[in-house]
Protein backbone atom coordinates (compact mmCIF):
# COMPACT_ATOMS: atom_id res chain seq x y z
CA UNK A 1 0.00 0.00 0.00
CA UNK A 2 2.52 2.24 0.77
CA UNK A 3 4.80 2.03 -2.48
CA UNK A 4 1.62 2.60 -4.22
CA UNK A 5 0.87 5.73 -2.06
CA UNK A 6 4.38 6.49 -2.61
CA UNK A 7 4.27 6.07 -6.18
CA UNK A 8 0.97 7.85 -6.43
CA UNK A 9 2.95 10.75 -4.63
CA UNK A 10 5.60 11.35 -7.18
CA UNK A 11 4.21 9.73 -10.30
CA UNK A 12 1.14 12.07 -11.00
CA UNK A 13 3.42 15.41 -10.62
CA UNK A 14 6.17 13.76 -12.16
CA UNK A 15 3.52 13.14 -14.72
CA UNK A 16 2.04 16.90 -15.06
CA UNK A 17 5.45 18.27 -15.05
CA UNK A 18 6.74 15.90 -18.15
CA UNK A 19 3.31 16.96 -19.98
CA UNK A 20 3.49 20.24 -19.18
CA UNK A 21 7.43 20.34 -20.76
CA UNK A 22 6.24 18.46 -23.74
CA UNK A 23 3.35 21.02 -24.31
CA UNK A 24 5.88 23.77 -23.89
CA UNK A 25 8.25 22.09 -26.50
CA UNK A 26 5.65 21.53 -28.70
CA UNK A 27 3.38 25.15 -28.23
CA UNK A 28 7.38 27.26 -28.68
CA UNK A 29 7.63 25.93 -31.75
CA UNK A 30 4.26 26.41 -33.08
CA UNK A 31 4.10 30.02 -32.38
CA UNK A 32 7.20 31.06 -33.08
CA UNK A 33 9.31 31.20 -29.96
CA UNK A 34 12.70 30.10 -30.88
CA UNK A 35 14.62 28.03 -29.73
CA UNK A 36 11.87 25.22 -28.50
CA UNK A 37 14.59 23.34 -26.85
CA UNK A 38 15.45 26.16 -24.88
CA UNK A 39 11.99 27.05 -23.90
CA UNK A 40 11.81 23.35 -22.80
CA UNK A 41 14.76 23.67 -20.82
CA UNK A 42 14.17 26.62 -18.75
CA UNK A 43 10.28 24.73 -18.17
CA UNK A 44 11.92 21.17 -17.48
CA UNK A 45 14.70 22.72 -14.54
CA UNK A 46 12.68 26.10 -13.06
CA UNK A 47 9.29 23.49 -12.41
CA UNK A 48 5.65 25.69 -11.75
CA UNK A 49 7.57 28.89 -12.36
CA UNK A 50 9.47 27.87 -15.93
CA UNK A 51 5.55 27.78 -17.25
CA UNK A 52 4.46 31.21 -16.15
CA UNK A 53 7.70 32.95 -17.56
CA UNK A 54 6.51 30.74 -20.71
CA UNK A 55 3.30 32.26 -20.73
CA UNK A 56 3.88 35.10 -20.01
CA UNK A 57 6.73 35.54 -22.78
CA UNK A 58 4.39 34.12 -25.10
CA UNK A 59 1.87 36.43 -24.46
CA UNK A 60 4.42 39.68 -25.52
CA UNK A 61 4.29 38.34 -28.81
CA UNK A 62 0.55 39.59 -29.29
CA UNK A 63 1.47 43.28 -28.27
CA UNK A 64 -0.14 45.62 -30.27
CA UNK A 65 0.97 49.16 -29.52
CA UNK A 66 -2.21 50.53 -31.46
CA UNK A 67 -4.50 48.99 -28.83
CA UNK A 68 -2.08 49.93 -25.98
CA UNK A 69 -3.95 52.11 -23.64
CA UNK A 70 -0.82 53.58 -22.00
CA UNK A 71 0.66 54.60 -25.23
CA UNK A 72 2.29 58.26 -24.70
CA UNK A 73 2.88 57.54 -21.17
CA UNK A 74 -1.06 58.80 -20.12
CA UNK A 75 -2.69 57.02 -17.74
CA UNK A 76 -6.48 56.36 -17.90
CA UNK A 77 -8.39 57.75 -15.04
CA UNK A 78 -11.72 56.32 -14.00
CA UNK A 79 -14.32 58.46 -14.62
CA UNK A 80 -15.40 58.75 -10.63
CA UNK A 81 -11.92 59.81 -10.34
CA UNK A 82 -11.77 62.70 -13.29
CA UNK A 83 -12.31 65.65 -11.06
CA UNK A 84 -9.14 65.41 -9.10
CA UNK A 85 -5.91 66.56 -9.79
CA UNK A 86 -4.62 65.50 -12.15
CA UNK A 87 -0.30 64.15 -11.74
CA UNK A 88 1.44 65.82 -15.31
CA UNK A 89 3.66 63.38 -16.87
CA UNK A 90 5.95 63.32 -19.66
CA UNK A 91 4.09 63.59 -22.66
CA UNK A 92 0.93 64.58 -21.27
CA UNK A 93 -0.72 66.64 -23.04
CA UNK A 94 -3.74 67.28 -20.30
CA UNK A 95 -3.77 71.16 -19.27
CA UNK A 96 -2.94 71.95 -15.12
CA UNK A 97 -5.46 72.83 -12.78
CA UNK A 98 -6.50 76.53 -12.15
CA UNK A 99 -4.96 78.68 -8.63
CA UNK A 100 -8.79 77.49 -7.24
CA UNK A 101 -8.56 74.16 -7.44
CA UNK A 102 -4.84 73.96 -6.09
CA UNK A 103 -6.07 76.13 -3.45
CA UNK A 104 -8.66 73.90 -2.46
CA UNK A 105 -6.63 70.81 -2.37
CA UNK A 106 -4.03 72.85 -0.29
CA UNK A 107 -6.79 73.68 2.23
CA UNK A 108 -8.01 69.38 1.98
CA UNK A 109 -4.06 68.82 3.05
CA UNK A 110 -4.36 71.13 5.69
CA UNK A 111 -7.17 69.92 7.37
CA UNK A 112 -6.05 66.30 6.66
CA UNK A 113 -2.64 67.33 8.39
CA UNK A 114 -4.41 68.78 11.49
CA UNK A 115 -6.52 65.40 11.72
CA UNK A 116 -3.48 63.35 11.67
CA UNK A 117 -2.18 65.60 14.55
CA UNK A 118 -5.17 65.34 16.97
CA UNK A 119 -5.23 61.70 16.24
CA UNK A 120 -1.65 61.71 17.66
Amino acid sequence: MSNILLAAIIGIPLAWHLGITAFVYYDSGRVGLEPPKKWAAITFFVPLFGFFIYIFERSELDYDPESDPYKGNNYNIHPSRADDAPLPSRGDDRELPDEETRRSDEQVQRSNERAQRRDE
